[in-house]
């Protein structure tokens, strides 16, 4: 189920104009076939995603499986797919579903390239599907993030809905009890921050264990421009 309520909303006002319009076949279906006025915007937003041939859902996604796969929610998702703040009964679900499918490296978590995970965290690139799907076989993906932390303090370009990375690895050291927390929480931060809008890198494949071992570098690293 989608849970967006403002784009459930707008898609409502949207598709009844076009039915009082008498506009056929828009949705891949006759307005006199479907009583889309009948629909919460809930039910509206699932219809015209899933079942109008709205979006290309065979397309090949690049982790394997095709767009329609990303679309079945995991347990996590569907724990999380709630209006606000999970509950403590919800929160700790969540914690244990993470916990569970958690899987550390062979040998444990090691620190890479600072460099490289300099490079990746800058990256949004990877993972997108629509009429020029991203091509991993001529650029790797990134981990984008900028787009939601502040990492290197001389860095003016980042967002903010995440906290601040800034001087992480200087002020918290990098022994292996940092290391192994920073990795349990990139691979699926879900495992301290239920319902985190963070992606979990390591459990879905975006990020390889090797492409981890250079962004935890590059935040932890002491050489690492995030620490000076």
């Amino acid at each position: 189920m989608l849970r967006n309520k403002t784009v459930g909303a707008s898609l409502a006002v949207l598709a009844s104009t076009v039915l009082i319009a008498g506009c056929d076949g828009w949705m891949g279906e006759t307005s006199g076939e479907v009583d889309i006025t009948a629909m919460s915007a809930d039910e509206l937003a699932d219809y015209l995603v899933l079942e109008t041939d709205s979006y290309r859902f065979e397309q090949e996604a690049q982790e394997g499986g095709s767009a329609r796969d990303r679309m079945v929610q995991d347990g996590i998702q569907a724990a999380c797919s709630i209006e606000g703040d999970p509950d403590s009964g919800t929160a700790g679900e969540v914690i244990a579903m993470a916990r569970e499918s958690y899987e550390a490296p062979p040998g444990g978590p090691r620190l890479g390239n600072w460099r490289r995970g300099a490079e990746l965290a800058r990256s949004g690139y990877g993972y997108r599907i629509g009429h020029r799907n991203d091509d991993h076989g001529t650029r790797e993906a990134g981990g984008n993030c900028y787009a939601c932390h502040q990492m290197d303090p001389a860095e003016e370009l980042y967002g903010t809905l995440g906290p601040s990375l800034a001087g992480y690895g200087a002020t918290r050291g990098n022994d292996s009890s940092v290391v192994n927390y920073v990795h349990q929480v990139v691979s699926n931060p879900h495992q301290y921050f239920p319902c985190t809008k963070m992606p979990r890198f390591g459990r879905n494949n975006f990020l390889s264990e090797e492409q981890i071992a250079h962004v935890m570098a590059y935040l932890l690293d002491p050489d690492s421009p995030v620490n000076q």
